[in-house]
Parts: structure tokens; C-alpha cells; sequence
């Protein structure tokens, strides 16, 4: 009967360190752009101007929009790629048994490209030119 005790003590015992000092990942993307200083969402959130950064708990590929006076307007896709430590079933222990923090950081750099303005009398010989080309091949 003692020993039964000492062994159900033990478990308990274990069982609360496991409860008390649980694992957890931290998973932070940063976002990069030159010139810095660019408005930047992901998806359909504004998180700041560049660099930025925000937390994410699922891995995959996520929608970035980057807007900067005086440059062009740019969206791309970013995967947020899974570490080692984080396929199944390695996972269970990095999320949930290991004690401390992990930390998982994914930086982004992104090259932004100056807006071209094109002048008006340019843009008017371009649609006359499209109306020309259009009523020729009618």
C-alpha cells in the first residue's frame, strides 16, 4: 500500500510540474521594406510602418500590402514557414512540455519601387492611340 501511494504521490507530483511549468512557442514575423517607414497589413489588419512585426499562431501563407507616399502600392504573399521543432508530433512537446519559452522569429525584407507618374498629354496619346488600334480593327 505504500508503495501504491509513493507511486500515485509521484505522478501527482509530475503532473503538477507539467501543469505549473507548461512549454510554449512564441511565433513573431517581422516585416522589412527599403526604404523603411511603408505602411504594412497583413491580411486585412494595418500593423504599423516598417519594420513591423506581429505575432502569429498558425503557420501558412498570409497577404501583405505595403503603401508608401511616393512608391508603388505592393501586395505578396509570405509563408510563414514551420520549424523543425514544430511538426507533429514534436509539436506536442514544444507547445506544451518543455519548460521556458521557444522562440520563433521569421523576418521579411521587401525592396520598394519608386511610383513612375506618367504626365497627362502622355496618357491622352496612349488612349487615342488604343481608340485608333480599336476602331481599325472593326
Amino acid at each position: 500500500m505504500n508503495d501504491r501511494i509513493r507511486k500515485l504521490a509521484t505522478a501527482m507530483l509530475a503532473f503538477s510540474v507539467i501543469a505549473i511549468v507548461p512549454g510554449c512557442v512564441h511565433r513573431r514575423a517581422t516585416i522589412r521594406t527599403d526604404p523603411p517607414g511603408a505602411l504594412i497589413s497583413v491580411g486585412d489588419r494595418e500593423i504599423g510602418h516598417s519594420p513591423a512585426s506581429f505575432d502569429f499562431t498558425w503557420y501558412g501563407t498570409e497577404e501583405v500590402t505595403i503603401r508608401r507616399d511616393g512608391y508603388e502600392m505592393e501586395s505578396h504573399y509570405i509563408k510563414l514557414r514551420r520549424p523543425w521543432y514544430q511538426i507533429p508530433p514534436l509539436d506536442l512537446i514544444t507547445d506544451n512540455l518543455l519548460p521556458g519559452r521557444v522562440q520563433d522569429r521569421q523576418e521579411f525584407n521587401f525592396q520598394l519601387r519608386p511610383r513612375v507618374v506618367v504626365p497627362g498629354t502622355e496618357l491622352l496619346e496612349r488612349g487615342n492611340a488604343l481608340r485608333s488600334e480599336a476602331e481599325i480593327g472593326q
